[in-house]
């Protein structure tokens, strides 16, 4: 006895905490009842889940870790959630989890995790189902990473959950996953200080959906085939850097009411309205569809860097008065239309003699420093007209337009307000290899 206590003391002076004298690994099979086993746990215990499935709607109160040694199935039965996690530091791993409820309305989840769980770590984990895949609700510092989740293409689009959803969270890390098929892949609402890294999103409405969140990362995820790769809106001081767009339809990156942020060395391609390659939830191309590589919308004081915006029917489009951006080394290559711009204050795209790159640009570098020796302007009067009156594509080459644009050039006084680039680089900045391969898994 007397050696039992001494070497309890001696733990504790070390600095080990009480839980791990007593924490327990615990075998559990389906036919225990498992919520019995999670409530007579003790904090620390790790529980190992054998093959086979675990039927329920279960609670974790203690921090412990769940195994399910990526044999094990929990299913929730169709209504509310599969596993709610109510207790800090606890881990969740190697589980499938399936067939929870699909009412949005009360936030049914494969797992939801309650304000009072912080650090949670969910590692791992396969997941399908209707509602809403992993619900961070008010937890700080958790860590979603590795886990597979997929929707129900049985529902309309907005009939299904959000594969990760967090609302009010902080500290948060959210990697290495892997949406589709839900509604969005990853919402982050009145979420602040939360990194979003190297995430696969594709056939989803939205790729990535931010509202209300300020100071967050997003970097190295890449989305395909959704409606809009990354849905920025209401926000402030966001990071969205080496992330990839690829054939998604509506937009690749749109930017609603985002100030002073940094979209910086991010790859968009192939943003096309008319794709009629199959859609997650309509079997065809969408209605409507824009094909914007970047759209602009009322944003203001942020800093478009070193992005590539390629084989798209529309470059960038700006409006709403998104103002006071600072352009400089990104490349538009291969675009229907490079720039569509609705405002009547010029806008100079180079700064510190270096602007950006244009695959139809005209112009020549005699001196040999790899700047344009002429202004590159990729919009003019003929253009802003046609914005105004579609209809009137039908003149587009006729001589009358032709004149037009000629009379334009030889007296530049009567180009109108729009983007100019005095500084139009010769070749297209060199994108890192991170870049184009990120997000894939």
């Amino acid at each position: 006895m007397r050696s039992l206590i001494a070497c309890l003391i001696g733990l504790l002076l070390c600095g080990l905490p009480t839980d791990a004298v007593w924490a327990d690994e615990i075998q559990v099979l389906p036919s225990d009842d498992l919520q019995q086993v999670l409530e007579n746990a003790t904090a620390g215990d790790r529980l190992l889940l054998a093959p086979g499935t675990y039927h329920g709607n279960f609670r974790i109160t203690r921090p412990i870790e769940l195994d399910g040694q990526g044999i094990a199935v929990i299913d929730g039965g169709g209504t509310g959630y599969a596993l709610r996690i109510q207790a800090p530091g606890v881990r969740i791993r190697g589980l499938e989890i399936r067939h929870w409820g699909s009412d949005l309305s009360t936030l049914d989840a494969g797992v939801f995790v309650e304000p009072a769980a912080t650090g949670v770590e969910i590692r791992d984990n396969r997941l399908q189902g209707d509602g809403f895949g992993i619900w961070l609700d008010g937890a700080a510092d958790a860590r979603v990473i590795g886990n597979r989740i997929e929707g129900n293409t049985k529902l309309r689009s907005a009939d299904r959950g959000n594969g990760i959803h967090l609302s009010s969270v902080s500290g948060s890390l959210i990697k290495d996953n892997e949406v589709w098929h839900t509604r969005d892949g990853l919402y982050i609402e009145s979420s602040n200080h939360n990194r979003l890294v190297g995430n696969y999103l594709h056939d989803l409405r939205y790729g990535v959906h931010y509202m209300y969140a300020y100071n967050n990362d997003v970097s190295y995820n890449h989305t395909r085939n959704t409606r809009t790769g990354y849905a920025l809106m209401q926000s402030k001081y966001l990071t969205v850097t080496h992330n990839r767009s690829e054939n998604d339809r509506n937009y690749g990156i749109l930017m609603n009411y985002i100030t002073h942020s940094a979209i910086t060395d991010n790859w968009v391609e192939g943003v096309q309205s008319g794709r009629s390659s199959k859609f997650a939830d309509t079997g065809g191309s969408v209605a409507g569809a824009e094909g914007k590589a970047l759209f602009i919308y009322n944003s203001l004081f942020n800093e478009i860097r070193g992005n590539r915006l390629s084989a798209s029917d529309l470059g960038i489009h700006l409006t709403a008065g998104s103002e006071d951006n600072r352009f400089v080394g990104n490349a538009f290559i291969g675009n229907k239309e490079q720039v569509k711009y609705v405002a009547n204050r010029l806008q100079e795209w180079s700064d510190g003699g270096r602007g950006n790159y244009w695959s139809d640009y005209l112009g020549w570098d005699l001196d040999g420093d790899g700047i344009g020796d002429q202004p590159y302007q990729p919009n003019d009067g003929v253009d802003k007209l046609l914005w105004q009156y579609p209809n009137a594509k039908v003149l587009l080459n006729s001589p009358a337009v032709e004149v037009l644009r000629w009379v334009q050039r030889q007296f530049p006084v009567l180009q109108p307000p729009g983007v100019a680039d005095s500084h139009p680089l010769m070749r297209p900045p060199q994108l890192t290899s991170s870049t184009a391969d990120a997000g894939r898994m």
